[in-house]
């Protein structure tokens, strides 16, 4: 990957080799989080422009997927990305890759998925520059691969966890119990050779963003999330997003926010598609924005059955909406939009209502915790941001 030149923080001095911070990402979301964090506890540093940075200018340049040669001059901010296999998070990635890029971060890409030996590279690629890291971000702690990186990070000081969706929630749930750093649409699945393997690593991982010893950790959330003692909570109100964005032109009608819950085996498919007709017909929906997961005979079924215009939006839902045009009213299962899209969109006009995930509509296979999950999800974003329940009555 070619990088810029590094900025030169006010003073006119480059920070010192080990100074700045790294975040290490997995997903857009995660990507724009960190900066959300960064607008607002911007590492020393780090070159903010004045003039808004809007998604064209950005867009135009592709992210060049090449690992730069270690040891690198110290940043202020370093955006570690460790790409998906999927293409649609590859290209929402790669545009907010520029978008970093444009608020002056740098930005090194990993295939670390990338095949044989792939982690193994890209940690050694990474080591130089994580022995001495002092600001940790991470984007998903329950991601191996960042479990894996983790131990290389002796140095760290302060570590900043910043949302990855839902699983925030649930993240704070398992350090307060003291339990295994495995997602919730996991629990309760038997353990396979692999998960033992990694083992080790997911509880070191756990002491690690465990608040107490000789490291602070910072949780920055939009998400209900309660951390446990000791860990510091920064609210993340989308200030960024709302500086550089929008506010969005809207449109008559609803837009549908898809959910990938089918994709990760919680939610039947046919009652899926059941639902969504009816939503559609009872809400004059026009518009289905796609989750990045979703699949594409999925997708082009939805739109066989249900007439809605199949949207893949190139970026997090949250700029999409924010940029507009959107719909006057949004209609969401349970996930991270109905908490973040409230923020994102304060003050527009637009509408969010929120859709309850019916016990019926789960698979055989589904988590025994998936509905309580789901619900609390809902549940707590009708008592934050006061969201309407959309009429959800289960089809026949």
């Amino acid at each position: 990957m070619t990088e810029g030149p590094t900025p030169a923080p006010a003073g006119g001095r480059r920070p010192a080799p080990g100074q700045g911070a790294v975040a290490l990402v997995e997903s857009p979301v995660q990507l724009l989080n960190v900066l959300e964090w960064a607008h607002v506890h911007p590492p020393a540093g780090l070159a903010i422009p004045a003039a808004r940075s809007g998604p064209e200018g950005a867009a135009g340049r592709a992210a060049e997927e090449e690992e730069p040669a270690a040891p690198e001059p110290a940043h202020p901010l370093t955006v570690v990305v460790l790409s998906p296999s999927d293409p649609t998070s590859r290209g929402q990635l790669r545009r907010m890759a520029e978008l970093a890029r444009d608020e002056g971060a740098v930005v090194r890409w990993f295939e670390a998925r990338g095949g044989r030996g792939g982690l193994l590279r890209t940690a050694l690629a990474l080591a130089p520059q994580l022995l001495r890291v002092r600001r940790l971000v991470i984007g998903d702690p329950f991601s191996r691969l960042v479990q894996v990186l983790l131990p290389l990070c002796r140095s760290v000081k302060d570590v900043t966890v910043v949302d990855d969706g839902t699983a925030t929630m649930e993240f704070t749930e398992i350090l307060t119990r003291g339990g295994r750093l495995v997602r919730w649409h996991r629990s309760g699945r038997r353990m396979s050779p692999v998960d033992l393997a990694f083992g080790l690593f997911a509880s070191a991982a756990r002491r690690k963003l465990t608040p107490g010893g000789r490291h602070r950790v910072e949780l920055f959330s939009a998400m209900p999330a309660t951390p446990p003692p000791g860990m510091a909570l920064r609210t993340n109100r989308f200030a960024w997003t709302r500086s550089r964005f929008g506010p969005p032109r809207t449109l008559p009608g609803t837009d549908l926010i898809g959910t990938s819950l089918v994709e990760t085996g919680v939610v039947d498919p046919e009652r899926y598609f059941a639902v969504v007709r009816s939503l559609a017909e009872r809400h004059g929906a026009k518009r289905y924005f796609a989750h990045r997961r979703e699949a594409a005979d999925k997708l082009h079924r939805l739109a066989a059955e249900t007439g809605l215009e199949i949207v893949r939006p190139d970026l997090p839902l949250e700029l999409v909406a924010r940029r507009g045009p959107v719909g006057r009213s949004v209609l969401s299962f349970p996930s991270t939009v109905v908490h973040t899209l409230p923020l994102a969109l304060a003050g527009t006009g637009v509408h969010i209502v929120v859709c309850d995930i019916d016990q019926e509509w789960l698979t055989a296979s589904a988590s025994p915790r998936a509905h309580t999950f789901l619900s609390g999800i809902t549940d707590t974003a009708r008592n934050l941001h006061g969201l309407p329940a959309a009429d959800s009555a289960s089809p026949a």
